[in-house]
């Protein structure tokens, strides 16, 4: 199992740097270039975009090679080449809004039609009652939490190397959690897309060669939020559903606040702006590179976090949540998240 788990880590992550100079090339062939038009790019020179079809091809080669073949493995990876494709037209030509979304829907409901649901949640308020189940809520449920997780780490997706390392460690927080809780497949898996995002990262590292792209970002958001269902969901940890909103808690913070944000600034919720946390902080004087490390830092933090509810008793799990809440709620209000931008 050990010696699996290394070759998931290692084989993902040489295919996908070994693959992402091919990316470079084939965004320039078909013209998937970042070009900075509007301020809230944080690069001024043109830079290619499809550094995810690296990450994707990392992740489906070792997929193939390395884990059974399954009508969930079938399902999955139909529904991320899906989101990748999605990605890969958006890079290059710019599909709406209202396409995107489609495509995500789609995508969401070949995995659900392939018996990916959240079928049930822990209550852990009435131990006598551990189990909640949602009967034919966990369609809508389901669907919002795939499509709700994909956006997050696209919206995330700012600063050079952010995207990808803020995946690289909710990953492997979700691997240990699954190994923890005797999930060997999930385990792997989850591996193999921390290999693939790490193989990525010295190229996307400040300064950026490649972005990973609406291929990427969408792309890993969509398998970060299928995994996180047929693994951590589907347990019965005391706090199983704080699990992956904790392992996936910057981009999930970061989507959330902006939402409200522009709710309470009567702007359209789907409009950029810069008042993502990466904003903030470059605001506050911080580098590229500072911004870059401090959400790492709170990737890290709550991934940790994660970890350790998944194999604590209820009451020590609920006053790290407590702690968790009150952290990120302080620095919430000090980085000035929900301020209205100029």
């Amino acid at each position: 199992m050990v010696q699996q788990m290394v070759l998931a880590l290692m084989l993902s992550g040489a295919i996908s740097y070994i693959a992402t100079p091919i990316a470079l090339k084939i965004s320039h062939r078909i013209g998937a270039i970042d070009i900075p038009k509007d301020n809230r790019r944080m690069h001024k020179d043109p830079i290619p975009r499809l550094g995810g079809l690296a990450i994707y091809v990392g992740f489906v080669i070792s997929s193939l090679l390395l884990l059974p073949f399954s009508s969930e493995q079938v399902a999955l990876l139909t529904g991320a080449t899906l989101m990748m494709a999605l990605g890969m037209v958006d890079d290059s030509k710019t599909l709406s809004a209202k396409i995107k979304l489609s495509g995500q829907i789609l995508a969401a409901l070949i995995v659900m039609y392939g018996g990916v649901r959240i079928e049930f949640i822990t209550n852990f308020l009435a131990p006598s009652k551990n189990i909640i189940a949602l009967g034919w809520l966990s369609f809508p449920v389901t669907l919002f939490w795939i499509v709700g997780i994909t956006n997050t780490v696209n919206l995330i997706d700012g600063l050079d190397g952010l995207a990808a390392g803020v995946s690289v460690i909710a990953s492997l927080s979700l691997a240990a959690v699954a190994y923890l809780n005797g999930m060997p497949e999930v385990t792997v898996i989850l591996l193999i897309l921390a290999g693939a995002s790490l193989g990525f990262l010295p190229h996307n590292s400040h300064p950026a060669r490649i972005f990973m792209g609406d291929t990427g970002s969408l792309f890993i958001g969509f398998v970060l939020a299928v995994i996180s269902v047929e693994g951590v969901l589907k347990s019965a940890t005391t706090i199983a559903v704080a699990i992956p909103v904790m392992a996936l808690g910057v981009p999930i913070v970061d989507t959330t606040c902006a939402i409200i944000r522009r709710f309470l600034n009567k702007r359209p919720i789907m409009e950029a702006d810069k008042g993502h946390l990466h904003h903030r902080l470059l605001e506050q004087g911080y580098s590229h590179r500072q911004t870059v490390w401090i959400l790492y830092g709170m990737s890290l933090f709550l991934g940790a976090g994660a970890v350790y509810i998944s194999d604590a008793e209820r009451i020590p799990s609920i006053i790290v949540l407590l702690i968790v809440i009150a952290t990120v709620s302080t620095a919430l209000v000090r980085i000035g998240l929900l301020r209205k931008t100029s």
